[in-house]
């Protein structure tokens, strides 16, 4: 794998085509289809090590999307089709996805500032080096800085406290009663994890909608492929219905009290010292929390007049109000698969190609100087910095 934690030789010069930032499942998939036109491009990764997002999960993290379903373009995800990877299977799959297609990717480089040049390029501040690019795609994901309510400061300091990230194990969770907070998908999992080894109790601030893993012997995304309903738009009258709020995939709070002895709590309010009160005004003392409380984007890194007053970005299917800059893998971009391991393609392949017409359409008055002057119309295509 073309890696290099300070440089790689595909970057060491001062300018790109491309310029890609973060070394995910969205990084590695845009890459492949930049791979196919031939441009001069890397992988700007912050971390260590390729796809940290997954890293940082917790070791038993199994994937709800069977194996069939969970493939970049060009490489399908090893094993059993019908069955499910899990965490590290996932890190190892996108390590091998980084080797086979020989991707540039540069560790250890955190972009502190984006900015445009006076030269009509765009500017990449690292740590100690510059570089620029004719076109940008932040590739980060969804999964960039955790959240947790200001209310964690209220808890005494003896309570062992974690945001979802950094839970890895039941045994490095102190005995007693756990508090799992946040009723998605991942609070659900860990609660069950933790069931068997603790008294939890699981916060959920929102009701999501249950769905069962398999239906009538299928799992739950061949009947969702099959119906087109991932394909639906956040445009479509359905797609805004659905990204409105999420869904629970094997999970349901009927069968977390009944088979993992899990009491479903509502939504925290408060907390004083080792008690945490609940909207319905019960209350409950614990021994540890988990705050299973999603992410927060953030962007303030990147100046450029691509947002909203209110800091939300400003995008169509990850195509910005600034020629040369796009975003991938974000949250219903496009559909409900944008943001999942085995349709990420779908939205990488859309923006190479807007990438493809910005590239042609810059050639385009140098091309038109040359025919001026009496050079033939047809020939060779652009170069490629």
């Amino acid at each position: 794998m073309n890696v290099d934690s300070s440089k790689s030789d595909d970057s060491s010069a001062k300018h790109l085509d491309v310029a890609v930032i973060g070394g995910g499942q969205a990084g590695l998939a845009i890459c492949y289809f930049l791979r196919q036109h031939g441009y001069r491009f890397v992988i700007l990764e912050r971390a260590s090590e390729l796809a940290p997002a997954w890293r940082e999960r917790w070791d038993s993290l199994t994937l709800f999307t069977p194996r069939r379903y969970s493939a970049l373009p060009g490489l399908p995800f090893p094993g059993d089709p019908d069955g499910y990877p899990t965490r590290d299977e996932v890190i190892v799959y996108l390590e091998r996805y980084a080797e086979t297609f020989g991707l540039p990717i540069e560790l250890n480089s955190e972009v502190k500032k984006l900015e445009s040049g006076a030269d009509g390029r765009f500017r990449l501040e690292l740590d100690r080096r510059t570089i620029t690019a004719d076109q940008i795609v932040v590739a980060t994901g969804p999964f960039q800085t955790p959240y947790v309510p200001k209310l964690v400061e209220n808890l005494d300091g003896d309570v062992f406290q974690t945001h979802a990230v950094g839970y890895r194990r039941p045994n490095e969770v102190p005995e007693g009663t756990v508090l799992v907070v946040g009723g998605g998908n991942t609070g659900f999992q860990i609660a069950k994890e933790l069931s068997a080894t603790h008294k939890v109790v699981l916060s959920v601030g929102t009701r999501q909608k249950p769905l069962p893993q398999r239906v009538l012997g299928r799992d739950l995304f061949w009947w969702l492929t099959k119906a087109r309903i991932l394909d639906k738009t956040v445009d479509s009258r359905l797609g805004r219905k659905l990204s409105m709020r999420d869904t629970l995939i094997g999970s349901s709070p009927r069968e977390l009290k009944k088979r993992y002895g899990v009491e479903v709590k509502p939504r925290v309010v408060g907390a004083d010292g080792r008690r945490v009160r609940f909207e319905d005004g019960s209350e409950l003392e614990v021994d540890a929390v988990i705050w299973a409380t999603g992410y927060r984007a953030d962007y303030s890194w990147t100046k450029l007049p691509i947002f909203h007053e209110d800091g939300r970005l400003r995008h169509r299917r990850g195509v910005t109000d600034v020629p040369g800059v796009y975003f991938l893998g974000l949250t219903w971009q496009h559909t409900r698969g944008s943001a999942l391991i085995g349709w990420v393609k779908d939205d990488a392949e859309f923006i190479a190609e807007r990438i493809a017409e910005y590239q042609q359409s810059k050639a385009q008055p140098s091309a038109e100087t040359a025919v001026s002057a009496g050079a033939p119309a047809q020939g060779r295509p652009p170069e490629r910095m």
